[in-house]
């Protein structure tokens, strides 16, 4: 009986650590395609937390972790556009709206929330999957982000070499709390 009175006090701790993922691995993608040449960044070192329970999501990439195929890209976009030492962390906080924690088959989702890049703030609907393989959670997004909604500016001269829209990829991988 003392066992079982134990467990039960125990239970509500044990329950709210179960709800909680946090970030594995991550990988998110930006590119670029533009007239005279394409870009393409990967960042691996973003952060996140999941709750299950609520669907409350947040995220945070560090800017400045993108990788370039070529250094000069890398200290443009982090000085001229993306201006990464005022602005150091695309944030995202929301929820997952239609996901389901009691299935483990892929899930379309919407990430409904507020995405913070270059400073600005903005409302958004993000379409994505999650799914849950050997009891982590694997979730997936593709979305365009136009650059003019962040204030993200391309001096006239560049117009040819960076897109005016970006198509960011995101995979990430959950492991519970």
């Amino acid at each position: 009986m003392r066992v079982l009175i134990i467990l039960i006090f125990m239970l509500p701790s044990v329950i709210s650590m179960s709800q909680k993922y946090s970030l594995e691995k991550s990988k998110v993608v930006f590119f670029s395609e533009a007239a005279i040449e394409n870009i393409e960044a990967t960042n691996t070192k973003s952060a996140s937390i999941f709750n299950v329970t609520t669907s409350e999501i947040v995220f945070s990439i560090p800017i400045p972790e993108f990788e370039f195929e070529k250094a000069l890209m890398k200290e443009h976009f982090n000085e001229t556009y993306l201006e990464s030492e005022k602005y150091p962390k695309a944030l995202f906080q929301g929820k997952l709206s239609g996901y389901n924690s009691q299935s483990s088959a892929v899930q379309s989702v919407n990430g409904i929330g507020k995405l913070t890049i270059h400073g600005v703030t903005r409302e958004v609907e993000i379409p994505g999957s999650v799914e849950t393989i050997d009891g982590k959670l694997i979730a997936k997004s593709r979305f365009m982000i136009h650059l003019k909604d962040y204030k993200v500016k391309i001096p006239k001269l560049l117009w040819q070499n960076i897109a005016e829209d970006v198509e960011v990829t995101v995979e990430f991988i959950y492991k519970p709390l």
